[in-house]
């Protein structure tokens, strides 16, 4: 995709969020970017590459006066605003076009006032992410560091903008290059096989595909493997909380969420919707869902000694016990498991769970992070347990370690890795068909059909960093940015 040519149109757009603030932003790109601004503003010194020059925002309705009385004249257009504004020569600019941007105080009348004369002046209103998108098009950004300018703006947390940045500075893009340039040395050689077959050059021995497309695979997989915690870097997971009427899953919630979020009182049932804090866990988004305490008694029926707020509540619950990537089991060290947390431990069976034995400062004993305190019971053999204090937060920092191992499954952050799902698919797609020329070549197919096989591995690597991407995925992808970027 690389060096298509430039645009012959300029685009604009305020590049700051809606709203008022201390500064805004309009960003013009194209062919005619610095004349249009010229018209937009009084510059008190000319343009200059990478420079920022002071200017006169100028209100075209409004001329300025001198004089007084009936004497009194008129002359150029009024100032509004005064501005900051810098320009970019193409193609050393974020687009390799002409690129200029008007620093301005941050009303949104004097902005839409600019960006409206920009318009009359010849410009048009830039698409969703036209301005990474021409980026892209022009080779300044590979699609993967594109899409790490939107995850940096959408960043979080400081690990999400750790791991954008590096992406924009092309650490998966340089994972890939040797594994590509070993594809394609292996295509060549197989191409050169075919093509010179009767100057008496040497076709590839089987042996020897063999091991380049062995040498090729494990990177390749462990790429794929990198998603795993890629993934919740960059999405973030969901906890849901659960347990009994008053086992202290409000006053576990508050102490991870680290302020009174959720109402605590002594009475059952005090929490009837789930209530819902966003977190960072080392660095990890996550959404802690706490949830009313379910009783027993919700067979078929509604239990009579139950409210129907109450009911609607446990309800609400099981539901987000259905859908949370993670699940919090609380259970009360003083108290025996009834039938209800029976069936609860049965439900998460083999999901990503984990158990905190609460209150464990009434019997004396002292939260470790073992399973020796607290509630003793078969139905907790083999589960994770944490033993916890939510009143005098013992076993708390036991408690975000447990987390965090089950949300990342151990695997630590590295460089590179993938982020999105069209990532992944890339990479998936790329291992396959490199799994399908292993085979095809353990079966003596001929060279021609082994290279079907690598050329689809090789188109699968393109599309991951842009170069074969297809236009509907482009423009999924950019529809996505925010307008100004």
């Amino acid at each position: 995709m690389a060096g298509i040519e430039t645009n012959p149109d300029t685009i604009a757009a305020i590049s700051t969020p809606p709203g008022r603030g201390g500064i805004g932003i309009v960003r013009l790109s194209g062919p005619q970017a610095a004349a249009i601004a010229g018209q937009l503003v009084r510059l008190l010194q000319p343009l200059e590459h990478g420079r920022a020059r002071l200017a006169d925002v100028l209100d075209p309705d409004e001329q300025e006066t001198f004089g007084s009385g009936d004497s009194a004249g008129r002359g150029n257009a009024a100032r509004i605003d005064e501005a900051l504004v810098t320009f970019f020569a193409a193609p050393h600019s974020y687009t390799a076009e002409d690129l200029v941007e008007i620093a301005a105080h941050g009303s949104p009348v004097v902005l839409g006032l600019l960006l409206g004369r920009a318009v009359d002046l010849g410009a048009r209103l830039a698409n969703p992410g036209e301005f990474t998108q021409r980026a892209f098009l022009s080779g300044r950004l590979d699609l993967t560091q594109a899409e790490a300018v939107r995850d940096l703006i959408e960043a979080q947390t400081l690990t999400q903008a750790r791991l954008a940045a590096s992406q924009m500075g092309g650490t998966l893009s340089r994972r890939v290059a040797p594994i590509k340039r070993s594809l394609v040395e292996l295509v060549a050689l197989l191409e050169a096989g075919i093509d010179f077959a009767e100057d008496d050059i040497e076709v590839t021995p089987q042996i020897e595909i063999a091991r380049r497309i062995a040498e090729l695979t494990p990177p390749l997989a462990a790429l794929e493997a990198s998603f795993a915690c890629g993934r919740i870097v960059h999405d973030g997971l969901t906890l849901a909380i659960v347990g009994r009427p008053n086992a202290g899953k409000s006053s576990l919630f508050n102490r991870l969420v680290e302020r009174d979020r959720a109402i605590v009182t002594a009475s059952p049932g005090t929490t009837r919707d789930p209530v819902m804090e966003r977190i960072s866990l080392d660095g990890i988004p996550l959404e802690l869902v706490d949830t009313a305490g379910l009783r027993d008694g919700l067979g078929d029926g509604p239990s009579e000694n139950l409210q129907e707020a109450e009911l609607l509540g446990i309800r609400r619950s099981r539901e987000a016990l259905a859908d949370a990537a993670l699940v919090l089991v609380v259970l009360d060290a003083t108290q025996a498991l009834n039938d209800e947390e029976r069936r609860l431990l049965a439900a998460v069976g083999s999901r990503a769970a984990l158990v905190a034995v609460n209150k464990c400062d009434l019997l004396g004993e002292r939260a470790d992070g073992s399973a020796d305190a607290g509630c003793k019971s078969p139905e907790l053999a083999g589960r994770t347990v944490v033993t916890t204090s939510a009143l005098t937060g013992e076993g708390i920092s036991a408690l975000r370690e447990r987390i965090m191992t089950l949300a990342t499954g151990g695997a630590a952050a590295e460089p590179g890795m993938l982020t999105s799902l069209r990532q992944r698919q890339a990479v998936a797609a790329a291992v396959t068909a490199l799994a399908d020329a292993a085979q095809a070549n353990a079966t003596a197919i001929p060279h021609e059909m082994i290279l079907m096989d690598l050329y689809r591995a090789l188109w699968a690597l393109d599309s991951l960093t842009g170069q074969t991407a297809p236009e509907d995925i482009l423009n999924l992808i950019f529809s996505t940015f925010c307008i100004g970027k």
